[in-house]
């Protein structure tokens, strides 16, 4: 059957017009495609003969200030015949250019030093956290042992407990808040239900005189807590006012009080720093009060003074020996009733979006962690974040 699929539905056939002049065509095609070939590939066969293949001739290398381009990469249009050895300070590159016999040019780019104005590498310190998965435990190379028991100690790579067993927090120089629930270890119904209830962004401040410390610091540290021990010190009502058998009294000197504040020192490990109980007379003695700040400072540790006394020479003493130290803002339980409390957690929210960061203390009474756990549940959703002391605690400019 003879068809034409070109030709209209029904319709007749096309004429075959230009069929034989296309054939014509295609064999002149053939035969010129055939004679450039042979005249290329003389010239191609000679190219690729071993007289082609010997070294090539380089020529001597130039420096051509004018063909590098702003950037400092040598430029595209560098003269042929010459070898570019230079190096940009972005690119890196070295860039090589190479003289055949025959007279093509071959350019090599290799690696090459960068320029000593890059980037710099800079030491930011040891920044190293515990893993939570060992949290509880005391590393050994921040601990010594002594008389009393073992102590805290800077390690021997200048790691602080301070850093070392911090929460881990963000990093973001967003609004923090820390808040330091105190009085722990002195009730054992009271310390289990704040450690179960509070969440782990909440800091916890154990007692030294309290029991079973170091039981409680383990579940308090598994569970994700930073944890703080509260120093006892002489009031100005002592001892009808007697904050624990542990007490400092500004009546030790030296020796003395070295040794009563080591025996508090070791009721506990796994802690960042030390927060007062009680001590309005003590934080008034700048003699008794250097000689812990400047030991627990020594140590790796924080100060956190709770703001209880108004004659509190703590900051004064920790600027004039550099020592970390810090104020809380609020006393956030001092009227006994949820609402009251909820309110003052407001009012430290307001005073951290005024001063991008605000610490707030309590104790361990119900009331004050049923707020607390009520209040940060919702301060995520503000933008707030709740950090340890640590993060917030510095080193202070001496005065």
């Amino acid at each position: 059957m003879n068809t034409d699929l070109n030709a209209p539905l029904g319709g007749p056939r096309k004429p075959e017009k230009g069929r034989r002049r296309s054939g014509r065509l295609i064999g002149g095609g053939l035969i010129g495609l055939c004679l450039v070939g042979i005249a290329v590939g003389v010239p191609v066969w000679s190219h690729l003969s071993t007289s082609s293949l010997r070294a090539p001739v380089v020529e001597a290398a130039k420096t051509d200030e004018a063909a590098t381009n702003a950037a400092g990469d040598p430029a595209q249009d560098v003269k042929a015949g010459t070898r570019d050895p230079r190096s940009g300070p972005l690119s890196g590159a070295t860039v090589t250019r190479q003289t055949m016999e025959d007279g093509n040019v071959v350019t090599t780019f290799s690696p090459g030093q960068r320029a000593g104005d890059g980037p710099a590498f800079i030491d930011v310190g040891n920044n190293r956290r515990q893993d939570p998965r060992s949290a509880g435990l005391p590393d050994p190379a921040l601990v010594e042992d002594t008389p009393h028991g073992p102590l805290p100690i800077i390690g021997p790579d200048g790691l602080r407990p301070m850093d070392f067993y911090g929460r881990a927090w963000s990093g973001a120089r967003g609004v923090r808040i820390a808040i330091v629930v105190g009085g722990l270890g002195l009730s054992q119904t009271g310390t289990q239900h704040a450690i179960s209830t509070l969440p782990g962004p909440i800091t916890l401040a154990f007692a030294a005189s309290g029991n079973s410390l170091q039981r409680w610091v383990q579940q308090a540290r598994r569970d994700g807590h930073e944890v703080l021990l509260q120093l006892p010190m002489e009031p100005f009502d002592y001892p009808q006012n007697d904050p624990g058998p542990l007490t400092l009294l500004t009546s030790a000197k030296g020796a003395q009080l070295t040794g009563d504040l080591e025996a508090a020192l070791v009721r506990m490990g796994s802690y960042t720093g030390v927060m007062n109980y009680l001590g309005g007379k003590f934080l008034s003695d700048s003699d008794a009060l250097e000689t812990v700040i400047r030991d627990v400072s020594g140590r790796g540790l924080l100060f956190l003074d709770d703001g209880s006394s108004a004659q509190s020479l703590s900051g004064k003493v920790a600027g004039a020996v550099g020592a970390p130290h810090g104020f809380a803002d609020l006393t956030l339980d001092a009227t006994l009733d949820e609402g009251a409390i909820l309110r003052k957690l407001d009012e430290l929210e307001r005073i951290a979006r005024k001063n991008g960061s605000a610490i707030g203390v309590a104790s361990a009474f119900d009331e004050s962690v049923a707020a607390i756990a009520k209040w940060s549940d919702e301060a995520s959703g503000r933008g707030i974040e709740i950090v340890g002391p640590s993060v917030l605690i510095g080193e202070p400019q001496p005065q």
